[in-house]
């Protein structure tokens, strides 16, 4: 039976598209593509059993277990959320791992019930490494990178843009010790493939924020990092006050309305309380007892006055945070990189301004391929 094919082009990420990943529920968890939805061919104690098949017997005597792992009502079963989702996305698109076996068996199966979907040469795979060009690409083009003390939302800056590649978000984390988002972090594979996706849109000029290599778990790529390093600069400056303001909104305002929208009032407020408390005695060995125990007290009473409605008062370990340990960390660096070229330094709308007048004034390549020959 000849079932059809499409190649691995990363328009189809650019599209939208939805993509059905029929490999086991343990490679999923590992790393997927951008808009992959999991319903697997074989759930992960079946695919062990094929898998020592394979090894032990060959692909005859896998293929065959296989069938017998999954059939009658569990093959029924299956095969009915395929065609659910196709149904409901008619455009989606069949893969596996390599484009071979998995994804071919579901694409028949699927032809058996009057469906026919196509699948994608070379699977995962081809489309990840497609996804790894992409972000080695983009390491030759023109890029900014904004600096700045914490507190002076270069984050925001970042999204204001429409040139902009916002690297936290990308790894659902702040990068700082208080950086935790409530929601679980992405694998590495899927930090790398959400770079990916967003650089789609960005054939020119990119701006992303001042990192270190490491975002919470996520580790930006070596090619992209050391092209950040050697890249031109603009600093945001703000006053302490308008800082201390912006860091309680992410570090107290912004975390609350996430945990209470996904764990409700009660529980919310407990595991925020213990994110936050853990989070300061991360700091320890830089803070040193004596503060860091200062710095306990003033969160602890900071939370109590909040329950009482004085948000204000995290302002009191808030504050101390700011200018004892994140500010001085800031400008040792700023002292150890004194090369650093630096394009423009300013307020935080003078520095917007001067990245969109970066973005337009550097040359502007086409549009990069969508996939390696």
């Amino acid at each position: 039976m000849s079932l059809p094919l499409v190649e691995p082009d990363l328009g189809l990420l650019r599209e939208g598209r939805v993509l059905i990943d029929v490999r086991a529920p343990v490679e999923f968890a590992q790393g997927s593509l951008p808009g992959a939805v999991n319903l697997p061919l074989m759930d992960d104690a079946e695919r062990h059993q094929v898998g020592i098949a394979y090894k032990q017997q060959g692909q005859a005597a896998a293929i065959a277990l296989g069938e017998r792992l999954v059939s009658g009502g569990l093959k029924a079963a299956r095969v009915a959320a395929w065609r659910r989702l196709v149904e409901a996305h008619p455009d989606a698109l069949i893969f596996c791992f390599r484009g071979g076996l998995r994804s071919r068996l579901a694409q028949q199966w699927l032809c058996e019930t009057g469906i026919d979907r196509p699948r994608i040469r070379g699977g995962w795979k081809a489309m990840r490494q497609a996804l790894c060009a992409r972000i080695d690409a983009a390491a030759e083009q023109p890029l900014l990178v904004v600096g700045g003390l914490t507190g002076c939302a270069k984050t925001s800056l970042i999204q204001a843009l429409d040139h902009g590649l916002d690297l936290e978000g990308c790894a659902r984390h702040k990068g700082s010790a208080f950086g935790r988002h409530p929601l679980p972090a992405p694998s590495q594979i899927d930090f790398e493939h959400a770079m990916g996706r967003r650089l789609l849109e960005l054939p020119g000029p990119v701006v992303v924020e001042d990192e270190s290599r490491h975002i919470g778990a996520a580790n930006i790529p070596l090619t992209f990092w050391r092209a950040m390093q050697m890249a031109p600069r603009v600093r945001v400056e703000m006053p302490l006050d308008w800082r201390l303001a912006q860091i309680h909104k992410d570090y107290i305002d912004d975390l609350w309305a996430v945990y209470r929208h996904h764990c409700g009032e009660w529980l919310g407020w407990a595991l925020m309380r213990k994110q936050l408390a853990l989070s300061l005695m991360r700091l320890k060995k830089r803070l040193g007892s004596a503060r860091l125990a200062r710095l306990q007290r003033l969160q602890a009473l900071a939370f109590r006055e909040h329950e009482r409605g004085n948000r204000q008062a995290h302002e009191a370990w808030l504050a101390p945070l700011l200018t004892e340990y994140y500010d001085p960390m800031y400008r040792y660096q700023l002292e150890k990189h004194d090369d650093q070229r630096f394009l423009h330094v300013g307020d935080w709308e003078s520095c917007l301004q001067a990245a969109r007048d970066w973005g337009q004034s550097v040359p502007r390549a086409g549009r990069p391929a969508t996939a390696p020959a």
